[in-house]
């Protein structure tokens, strides 16, 4: 053992487990949930699909994480020290996502910029009483279709 592996013990310095930087990182709100995501096959190192929460990531790597309904290409930056703020949290990588590419570039995605469903339904006046029959039937239609 040389001296400069006792100034350095880790053996892989730069790397770390990849489910405590997705939690280090904000992707996700625990680290259980973020074992949980990689077992399901929601998390790709490199294209690479991986399936053991343990995997080392090091810097350069390039994750894709399909979570929430979308997916993100993130480029890891640093290894993760703790969970702190957003702030800190969006140091450790670079988000390559199309989506985030064309929000910086002024652009807006067209289900982000459709109004949402609620937006059509007016709103019922102070003093108006009980719903009509329409404003039960648009309500109904807000909810998701009759209770079964």
């Amino acid at each position: 053992m040389s001296e400069t592996d006792a100034v350095h013990p880790v053996a892989g310095a730069g790397s770390q487990r990849v489910d405590k930087w997705l939690f280090f990182a904000r992707i996700v709100k625990s680290r259980t949930l973020a074992q949980k995501l990689i077992l399901a096959g929601g998390v790709r190192v490199n294209r690479d699909k991986i399936d053991n929460p343990a995997r080392q990531i090091r810097v350069g790597d390039t994750l894709t994480v399909s979570y929430a309904r979308s997916v993100r290409l993130l480029e890891v930056r640093q290894p993760g020290t703790r969970r702190g703020p957003a702030s800190e949290a969006a140091m450790l990588y670079l988000d390559r996502s199309p989506a985030a590419a064309a929000d910086l570039a002024g652009e807006t995605a067209d289900a982000a910029s459709a109004t949402p469903p609620y937006a059509k339904v007016p709103a019922p006046e102070a003093d108006a009483g009980r719903p009509s029959k329409k404003d039960r039937r648009a309500l109904v239609r807000l909810k998701g279709g009759f209770p079964t």
